[in-house]
């Protein structure tokens, strides 16, 4: 879970941020390892800033900043001075917060600051990912490489990201198609035939009572039912946000028959992807650890690594501190043992990455060309019922006035 803490630091600076441990105590000692004296810590309300880092960057801006790191990183590798290059990129957006953001770190390299702590300013903008490679070309000379580098990783997010959620577009829109068509029979077309039996007297089959009866229900209690629907979804989406909610999701998401397979093969790409890129671009295997941490969604990945980062401080190889059948594939461990052996970790996590990203693509195009049938199959099954129990009783009448005219 994630914490809330004040501390200072030796020199009697103070700071403040968030930790991710399983409670205050491991917390506090975690802290208390890297140096800093514990004020205060709990999970207590982030402040705007601390809210931002712990969620890290948004979707949404993925593409943004890809375009970004990539404009950059052309302008820079052209000998242009940052601030030059920063104000020429400036000048090309549109008024708005991004522009906003863009001015603030100019003029912050301008009076003197680094790129990477122009950047920290914006937490929810650059995440500490992207703020240590940043760091890394400066202190290199390589800012133009740790740049395309970081944009090529944004882009492969963007690119994820983007698969998900077209991939479940269709099936979203079948969806509310079929909640939207059911309302319409419930609300509008049931109650129309409720009067037309009643004059008719005929008897009902079970499937139709039945269908009557929901619909009287939600049109006599409407008022009650939407307001407590409201709330119960509210209620469910405030419990997901707890810790307790989050721990539950992240444990379903892994470990549910079939969905768990995906959720881990996504999880691990985005791990072997992120180590990679820090690991290539000079970053030591603890800090590169420790910031694969932080831009992992899923608590169990995250006690994961932080297993990983507390074994590799006792000389373990990582490849050893990674080895969680239940969470990564025992294929990864190999491979990055092997890329111990030749030390060539870097390049094996971006390939095995690469791998990962490709073979999730296929799964994820091929459970959705899966889904679409079986929704529309639902729908038709289900609106066939409805339609079927609302003509049987007419059916009947037919046949037993036709019956009863026969010599």
């Amino acid at each position: 879970m994630k914490l809330v803490y004040r501390a200072f630091e030796a020199s009697g600076k103070a700071v403040q941020g968030v930790v991710e441990a399983p409670d205050a105590e491991q917390g506090a000692e975690k802290l208390r390892r890297d140096g800093l004296f514990v004020v205060e810590i709990g999970a207590q309300a982030l402040s705007r800033p601390a809210r931002k880092a712990a969620r890290g960057i948004r979707p949404g801006r993925v593409r943004t900043l890809s375009v970004f790191m990539r404009q950059l990183a052309v302008l820079v590798s052209t000998g242009t001075p940052v601030v030059e290059a920063l104000r020429a990129l400036e000048r090309q957006i549109p008024e708005g917060e991004w522009r906003t953001v863009l001015g603030d770190i100019a003029r912050r390299v301008e009076e003197g600051a680094q790129l990477s702590e122009a950047l920290g300013a914006h937490p929810g903008w650059f995440d500490a990912v992207a703020r240590s490679l940043v760091a890394a070309g400066e202190q290199g000379g390589r800012l133009d490489k740790m740049l395309e580098r970081l944009a090529a990783l944004l882009r492969q997010q963007q690119k994820v990201h983007g698969a998900l959620v077209g991939a479940m577009v269709y099936p979203c829109m079948l969806m509310v198609v079929a909640v939207g068509v059911l309302g319409v029979m419930i609300g509008f077309v049931l109650p129309r035939f409720e009067g037309l039996f009643k004059t008719l007297g005929a008897p009902l089959p079970p499937t139709t009572r039945m269908l009557l009866m929901c619909s009287d229900t939600v049109r006599q209690q409407w008022m009650f039912l939407f307001p407590a629907l409201g709330l119960a979804g509210f209620g469910l989406w405030w419990w997901l946000r707890t810790p307790a909610g989050q721990g539950l999701m992240h444990h379903a998401a892994v470990r549910l028959p079939g969905l768990g397979k995906i959720t881990r093969s996504f999880a691990t790409a985005r791990i072997a992807r992120v180590l990679g890129v820090l690991l290539e671009g000079k970053v030591a295997m603890l800090e590169a650890l420790a910031l694969t941490k932080s831009a992992a969604v899923n608590s169990l990945y995250t006690a994961l690594l932080a297993r990983a980062e507390e074994a590799v401080t006792r000389g373990e190889n990582v490849s050893a501190a990674l080895a969680d059948p239940t969470l990564i594939a025992p294929a990864l461990c190999e491979a990055i043992r092997s890329g111990e052996r030749t030390g060539q970790v870097a390049p094996v996590l971006l390939n095995v990455a690469d791998f990962l990203d490709e073979d999730n693509e296929v799964v994820v195009k091929s459970i959705t060309s899966i889904i679409e049938p079986v929704i529309l199959i639902v729908l038709g099954l289900v609106v066939g019922l409805v339609a079927l129990s609302m003509f049987m009783p007419l059916f009947d009448l037919t046949a037993a006035g036709g019956g009863g005219g026969a010599p």
